[in-house]
């Protein structure tokens, strides 16, 4: 599993929030926990494989939005225990 971060110039409201979270879903099928903030102006999301970053700019180009990084990383999952 990866998690992919993505530093985004443009967004102002929650409705830009929602606008790449679209984008974002659409560019990679099957990402899952999809956030957006646009006080911090980025995108977070986790996909089973390494996503295409070229698609993923265009996708979020094609919404009027800026990708300024995107960054891809190994995700694992933390275990909470009760030892």
């Amino acid at each position: 599993m990866y998690q992919t971060t993505m530093k985004i110039d443009g967004m102002m409201c929650g409705m830009c929030e929602a606008h790449m979270n679209d984008a974002i879903r659409k560019a990679v099928p099957g990402a899952s926990k999809v956030k957006s903030s646009h006080t911090k102006g980025e995108s977070t999301f986790l996909s089973e494989t390494a996503p295409d970053e070229a698609a993923l700019r265009k996708a979020i180009e094609e919404t009027g939005y800026v990708p300024v990084s995107v960054t891809t990383a190994e995700y694992k999952k933390k275990f909470l225990g009760l030892f």
